[in-house]
């Protein structure tokens, strides 16, 4: 029999594509990779319970002694959203808060560094699911570690004697969200930019304190105004301010537009820079030598 020459059919190499890239990834995924990494930092926060104690510490110091002893001092007068005088530690109370954050933002990135150096980093960002998708997992699993944190030392407040509204943490729960998310993208953002784990106290010392104090968390602006209009300039400048206020508005049921607007904004910026830092193609990551390889 005479053998009949097939022609050869080669294969499409569009065809040799996975399928589960090609379709995506359902919901369902989506949520599950969001679950484990929930819970691999709330597992994280457990068994680091110096953690947990060291972020009650500082504003609890602030709040037990800074506050008893300029109570009679710093006199806060009738400003928004108060409706009529408050002691100093009702005044310091929402800066105290956005403390907690702002120091659980600036540790999640130094968990970051650790990871990074580790290699741990490294097996997060090879994963098949989209980086924006891992890099904003991450910063929800840390807002909701600081939103916890913020609720226990609300509760240590009030037993203090802290006059605020019964329904004050569920109404000021939105803003928690916000400026944690804010807090927390400035904190990933500087991991990027932190090669080793020994920089990272001389980066924070640069950042947390002058956010801090230069803000309205510890006393108002009319008196930072009257003292240094310079200062005064510095602090409207500061996007922690703008958190601190539009937690102080939330915790008796109140908006501050602008607060909302400001912290909304930055928390966009933060992200979107986070996201692009941790690019591997574009990012700070590969420029620095801390990328994947």
């Amino acid at each position: 029999m005479d053998c009949v020459n097939l022609p050869e059919v080669r294969p499409n190499m569009s065809d040799l594509t996975l399928d589960a890239p090609a379709r995506g990834f359902t919901l369902g995924q989506y949520l599950i990779c969001l679950r484990g990494i929930m819970w691999r930092e709330a597992l994280r926060f457990v068994h680091q319970r110096e953690r947990f104690v060291s972020a009650l510490v500082r504003p609890l110091v602030w709040l037990f002694i800074f506050a008893a002893g300029f109570r009679q001092i710093l006199g806060v007068s009738i400003i928004p959203p108060y409706e009529t005088y408050v002691l100093y530690e009702v005044y310091v109370t929402p800066g105290l808060i956005a403390m907690i954050q702002l120091f659980n933002g600036m540790q999640s990135s130094l968990s970051m560094v650790y990871d990074r150096e580790m290699g741990n980093m490294r097996m997060l960002l090879v994963s098949p699911f989209p980086r924006w998708f891992l890099l904003v997992s991450k910063l929800l699993a840390s807002t909701t570690v600081s939103i916890l944190q913020v609720a226990a030392f609300m509760l240590v407040a009030w037993l203090w004697g802290v006059d605020l509204p019964p329904w004050s943490f569920l109404t000021a729960l939105p803003a928690l969200v916000l400026c944690g998310l804010m807090l927390g993208a400035l904190g990933m953002l500087l991991s990027s930019l932190i090669k080793q784990l020994e920089n990272f106290a001389g980066v924070m010392n640069f950042v947390i304190f002058p956010m801090f104090f230069a803000s309205s968390a510890l006393y108002p602006l009319w008196l930072v105004q009257q003292s240094s209009p310079v200062v005064y300039f510095i602090c409207r400048l500061n996007p922690f301010t703008y958190a601190v206020e539009l937690i102080r508005f939330s915790l008796y049921g109140k908006l501050d537009i602008l607060s909302l607007a400001v912290v909304a904004s930055v928390t966009t910026v933060f992200t979107i820079g986070a996201i692009l830092a941790y690019d591997p193609a574009r990012g700070l990551m590969v420029r620095r030598g801390g990328g994947p390889t």
